[in-house]
């Protein structure tokens, strides 16, 4: 699965496929139910550009992934429809350093509802497997 690019799009929920770009948007593709949407580049949010608040400096949401994953076994998270304490007391266990002042519990439902889609869909393990490899390539070049 290389060149995997995974999308949030303002307005829908869940989580898209970057299939191709077009010269006034982008062609998508649901991981729930595979429909296919176009949308223009202003209402698009690639996983890979976004990052987490941490009292000391912002986590890629790739690596807060990895944790819950690893916290969970690569099984499913709690479930995002949880109360705020709950979801609160989860995201603390999973980053007990991210700053709660500029997480709220919205951005936290968010990120457990996208790392259960991709954990449910099956490609969390090779989202992250590439976004590791990226970082290594990185870390080379530097």
């Amino acid at each position: 699965m290389k060149d995997l690019k995974i999308i949030s799009i303002a307005g829908k929920s869940g989580l898209f496929k970057l299939l191709t770009t077009t010269k006034s948007g982008i062609i998508a593709e649901s991981l729930k139910d595979k429909k296919r949407v176009m949308t223009p580049f202003t209402n698009v949010s690639a996983l890979d550009e976004i990052a987490i608040y941490t009292v000391d400096e912002e986590i890629p949401l790739w690596q807060v992934f990895k944790k819950i994953a690893e916290k969970e076994e690569y099984k499913p998270a709690i479930d995002h429809k949880s109360d705020k304490t709950t979801l609160t007391a989860y995201f603390k266990e999973v980053l007990p350093d991210y700053d709660e002042e500029r997480v709220y519990p919205s951005h936290i439902k968010k990120i457990v509802q996208w790392y259960n889609i991709l954990q449910d869909t099956g490609i969390l393990k090779a989202f992250l497997e590439q976004k590791e490899a990226e970082n290594q390539e990185e870390k080379q070049d530097d």
